[in-house]
């Protein structure tokens, strides 16, 4: 059977239409996480190239500035990070290794997130014996859609500057997203609305900004100090704790062991409950909007209950 002829000019005229296209977008976006590599192609669209440092199966504290990092922050025109001290283990070697002038600290090159939103958590003193203690704050700011918010309109307007032949596209593109956004949240909060007051413990101290965004409360954590694995002990403290005090759900990251919190599943009767955390931390959060209605979609099915 013969191809369909407009289906054979179609293949004729593929080869054309790609060199018609430039090899290369614009601006060259280097990302810490991959929320910010989804926030930068959301705003940038096909004006940006966008590679991403870590996946969403990575723990973003523990990352090695490996040559092949290296090399994409070195052909980077902006480099769009969480900051809070988040990468300080990996990412001053990585920049200073690039040695690409144009996105060291303090450089319109180098955004840091973090800086456009209020810290939770911010240390009186900083003590390492702590574990770990990020003198900034809590560094997780991205598990509240608020914050996304604060962000687009600071990296937006980074871009622009950056990139100011287009300005424009780049201002119409927060404009739409914002408004998309704005939307969401309201549809995300309402729909979590019963999940306000309940009682949670974490793995990690990685939800301060989700709790804070919905209201809830976290009663317990599983590691003894932020960046120290559970122990046995401390594992039993907090189930003897929740005996007083029950607690609705225990929360961890997709990037995280899970056996610590599906001991206390087990042991405390709790659901636990497993977060993406960053955009493909699940099959369902493929996106920023995806990555939000999954986590609201997962906390309700667990713990919209009296």
């Amino acid at each position: 059977m013969s191809p369909h002829p407009r289906t054979l000019l179609h293949w004729l005229l593929v080869p054309l239409a790609c060199w018609a296209v430039p090899a290369h977008a614009t601006l060259h976006v280097f990302a810490c996480e991959p929320e910010w590599g989804a926030l930068a192609h959301e705003l940038g669209g096909s004006l940006v190239d966008v590679s991403v440092a870590t996946n969403a199966l990575q723990d973003p504290h523990q990352i090695q500035a490996k040559p092949s990092l290296i090399a994409r922050s070195r052909s980077a025109d902006l480099v769009v990070c969480t900051g809070a001290e988040l990468e300080i283990g990996w990412l001053p070697v990585l920049l200073q290794q690039s040695g690409n002038a144009k996105v060291q600290a303090g450089q319109p090159g180098n955004f840091a997130a973090a800086d456009y939103v209020r810290k939770l958590d911010v240390p009186s003193q900083v003590d390492r014996s702590q574990g770990d203690v990020h003198a900034a704050g809590n560094p997780h700011i991205q598990t509240d859609p608020r914050n996304i918010a604060l962000v687009a309109a600071a990296l937006a307007a980074r871009l622009q500057q950056v990139d100011p032949a287009h300005a424009a596209q780049y201002a119409a593109a927060q404009a739409d997203f914002a408004q998309r956004w704005q939307q969401a949240i309201v549809r995300w909060t309402a729909q979590a609305a019963p999940l306000k007051g309940a009682a949670v413990v974490s793995q990690h101290k990685a939800f301060v900004y989700l709790y804070d965004w919905l209201g809830m409360k976290e009663v317990a954590v599983l590691e003894p100090k932020p960046g120290v694995e559970p122990t046995a002990t401390h594992l039993q403290e907090v189930l003897s704790t929740l005996k007083g005090a029950p607690a609705r759900m225990v929360l961890y990251s997709a990037y995280q062991d899970p056996r610590p919190s599906e001991w206390l599943s087990k042991n405390a009767g709790i659901p636990a409950v497993k977060i993406a955390f960053t955009v493909g931390g699940t099959d369902e959060a493929k996106d920023l909007f995806g990555l939000f209605d999954d986590t609201v979609n997962r906390l309700v099915a667990a713990g919209a209950k009296p």
